[in-house]
């Protein structure tokens, strides 16, 4: 009797000494657990942050531009070419804005993709690792000048050496500001390219030189063609970049609203015409004030139609490694 008891007593003691070491660490595991879950909600939130942000802009958006469409036709918005929303003889057609849009950015895209793709190939393919560490930064101190400073470059400088090509150009022009507008571009592209064509697996390299071709044959024929999803979204971000550039228009290009595609030509933008009433002391919900969310609202849907296009191509061609 006195073993069995002996026993039962041992037996107790080991299941309490258990008990006593598995609590602490089941507690620490509760704790752990706890402190995982609220970082995880802090990070949710933080990223539904972006979200809510984007919904407000939209609903800000769509609820003064309701105001303005009320006393402008839609029809009117889209199809006049005339935009002289302050004047007392007013028009509403937004095409003039558009139009120079539209143009000074082909003419920063025409500067930015041959440049930046070049630079991205370069970077990737031929340059070495101390090369790549002292250009690319050098390249990308470029994003931290402030726009205004480049729009005055377009004005002061670029301007000048263009009218001594072209005598009859213009102060105010779409050609100088679409150039320094695709300067500015350039480390976007760059970077993004970059990163895209380092992705692609050295085994393709590696088989390409086997086959005898070049490092040129293998960086145009292999890694581009491989990395053209990255190549892509490179470009639909220096596209959006450029179609919301506003400082560098507002300066170098003018503030004439004036329907015409030649980029020797002074011409207004969105986002110019939106500085301009911006700065301005119209009354709110006024037509004038409530203009600039109209022709904010087509700038918004230009910009999401180019990401739609891009998320569109980047799917299509895109490669798994």
């Amino acid at each position: 009797m006195m073993s069995a008891a002996n026993k039962v007593s041992k037996n107790y003691s080991v299941t309490s000494a258990r008990s006593t070491t598995v609590s602490p660490r089941l507690a620490k595991n509760v704790q752990r657990h706890f402190k995982e879950r609220i970082i995880e909600f802090v990070l949710m939130l933080a990223a539904l942050s972006a979200v809510f942000t984007t919904f407000a802009i939209v609903a800000i958006l769509l609820y003064e531009s309701l105001g303005f469409f009320k006393t402008v036709s839609v029809v009117e918005f889209f199809t006049a070419k005339e935009w002289t929303p302050l004047f007392e003889d007013a028009h509403y057609g937004i095409m003039p804005l558009v139009a120079g849009t539209l143009t000074t950015s082909a003419v920063a895209l025409a500067v930015a993709i041959p440049v930046g793709t070049i630079a991205a190939i370069y970077l990737s393919e031929f340059a070495s690792h101390r090369a790549r560490e002292i250009v690319k930064p050098i390249l990308e101190l470029l994003v931290g000048v402030p726009t205004i400073v480049f729009g005055y470059f377009a004005l002061l400088f670029v301007t000048p050496i263009l009218q001594k090509i072209y005598p009859e150009l213009p102060g105010f022009n779409m050609l100088s500001a679409g150039i320094v507008m695709g300067i500015m571009i350039i480390p976007y592209i760059a970077s993004v390219a970059e990163d895209a064509m380092r992705a692609v697996p050295m085994s393709m390299r590696e088989g390409s030189y086997a086959m005898g071709a070049t490092r040129f044959q293998t960086a145009i024929r292999v890694v581009t063609p491989a990395a053209v999803s990255g190549i892509v979204a490179a470009y639909i971000l220096g596209i959006s970049r450029a179609v919301g550039e506003t400082m560098v228009v507002a300066v170098a290009a003018g503030q004439q609203p004036n329907l015409t595609f030649d980029p020797t030509e002074g011409a207004a933008t969105i986002t110019a015409y939106i500085v301009q009433v911006a700065m301005g002391d119209l009354p709110h919900a006024s037509i004038g004030y409530q203009s600039i969310f109209a022709a904010g609202l087509v700038l918004f849907a230009m910009t999401l139609g180019f990401n739609i296009l891009g998320h569109i191509v980047r799917k299509k061609y895109r490669e798994q490694y």
